[in-house]
């Protein structure tokens, strides 16, 4: 039997030291946002054992308890015991926040808010296929799902009761060749910290004792982690269930024992993970991270209107699979370039002669790409970020929630879009542009 490429993605939970940095960078931005909606904010995080260090560039007239947040950040995560060596209650936490260059603000602050400068130079991708129904690699979305499922687990405490907050997942799918498409699951890799469960002694090795715990974590995994991950996806109607059969290799924890982890084991810090936070390897990546950051900053902003550029034309049917670039100058509104590539994947008869750059071209004109028109597409002055520093910016289903928001200095209560930007609110306009 002939077999087909391999292809393989990676995530990492909400207790991994760079997530836990993202959320705390990203929960300060919120709070920013949360009391002045027109702050610029450029916040870093370190976290290593017993220390948080919040770095950054803020101009705000809201003031934000740095520490208070970032210790509601770990105690949420699940970081909330002493022999985790860092907890949300103990930690020391030092802030070297300070204002944001005067240079930089000239740039970007302008009187007519539509004319906003970009916050930066930079090139910004978005990328969709139509292999699941989140118009995101299969890999991926496969990762975040098993991860999910591993810190549902962990929360509700009835099962696998030694997990910890920090853990990693690697999907690999073979793919057919002819068609692209996904067939099987190929190997799955579950890496999850865990408490010493089994201890030397009582005729035990310190080898023998890991050996067990290695042992019974992994068949926990293989008989509890992924049936459940199939039986969410099936409740979902998601097909991506049927890729997992009773084939596939299973690698947990490979190197043994996997005590001592999160920012105990390796010190984390913002944007370590932007490949997780994109398209796991699929695409391409311009290098910007985005948790911390302001939409000011096109290396979010931007990224996101990419995302929901080629996630409305795969759903238009412009093609099967489609990347999307915008470049940007400091200071400059209008994007210098927009590139896109359909990879020469399946698109209608009525596009068969058409161009990728011609493709390009009629997303100038379609989508308004200035920064500030982007921020208001999108909402992006609310305090969302939060809950996209995790399992990954894209391919979330969007949704509404009440938030508390201080409006001249009146605390009320708003609802507010959440990833906005996984919209199919422009597949009609694509249609027509096209003759779809």
């Amino acid at each position: 039997m002939k077999m087909g490429f391999l292809f393989t993605s990676e995530s990492v939970s909400e207790g991994h030291p760079d997530k836990v940095s993202d959320q705390i960078s990203d929960a300060i931005l919120d709070e920013f946002l949360r009391r002045d909606a027109n702050s610029k904010v450029a916040c870093e995080t370190l976290c290593t054992t017993g220390l948080v260090v919040v770095a950054g560039e803020v101009r705000s007239e809201a003031y934000v308890d740095v520490q208070g947040v970032a210790r509601r950040v770990i105690n949420r995560i699940g970081y909330t015991r002493s022999d985790y060596q860092f907890d949300g209650n103990s930690c020391g936490i030092l802030s070297a926040i300070h204002e944001q260059s005067s240079d930089i603000n000239q740039g970007v602050v302008r009187e007519a808010e539509e004319e906003q400068g970009a916050g930066d130079q930079g090139i910004m991708f978005g990328y969709a296929c139509n292999e699941t129904r989140e118009m995101m690699p299969a890999t991926l979305i496969l990762s975040h799902v098993i991860l999910k499922e591993l810190a549902v687990i962990r929360r509700e405490g009835e099962v696998m009761t030694y997990l910890r907050p920090d853990s990693k997942s690697q999907v690999t799918i073979e793919y057919d060749e002819t068609t692209n498409k996904p067939l099987r699951v190929h190997t799955i890799v579950v890496s999850t910290q865990h408490d010493e469960f089994i201890l030397p002694g009582e005729g035990r090795s310190e080898k023998e004792a890991e050996k067990q715990m290695q042992d019974k974590i992994r068949e926990d995994v293989r008989t509890i982690l992924i049936p459940r991950v199939k039986a969410r996806l099936e409740r979902a109607g998601d097909q991506l269930a049927a890729l997992i059969g009773d084939d596939y290799i299973l690698h947990v924890n490979p190197t043994g024992k996997f005590v001592i982890g999160g920012p105990h084991g390796d010190t984390g810090l913002t944007g370590r993970k932007i490949i997780v936070d994109t398209y796991g390897g699929r695409g391409a990546h311009g290098g910007g991270a985005f948790s911390g950051k302001d939409s000011s900053k096109v290396d979010r902003s931007a990224a996101y209107a990419a995302r929901h550029i080629a996630k409305n034309l795969v759903a238009a049917g412009v093609a099967d699979q489609i990347l999307v670039e915008l470049s940007y100058a400091i200071g400059i509104a209008q994007p210098l370039s927009i590139y896109v590539d359909t990879y020469n994947s399946p698109r209608p008869a009525a596009l068969a002669g058409m161009t990728d750059g011609e493709i390009a071209r009629r997303i100038g004109k379609l989508f308004d790409l200035r920064p500030a028109a982007i921020v208001k597409r999108f909402g992006l002055k609310n305090p969302i970020f939060e809950a996209t520093a995790s399992y990954g910016h894209f391919g979330n289903r969007p949704y509404t929630k009440v938030e508390k928001v201080w409006e001249n200095g009146v605390e009320t209560e708003r609802e507010i879009e959440f990833f906005g930007w996984e919209k199919l609110d422009a597949v009609e306009q694509i249609k027509r542009e096209f003759g779809l």
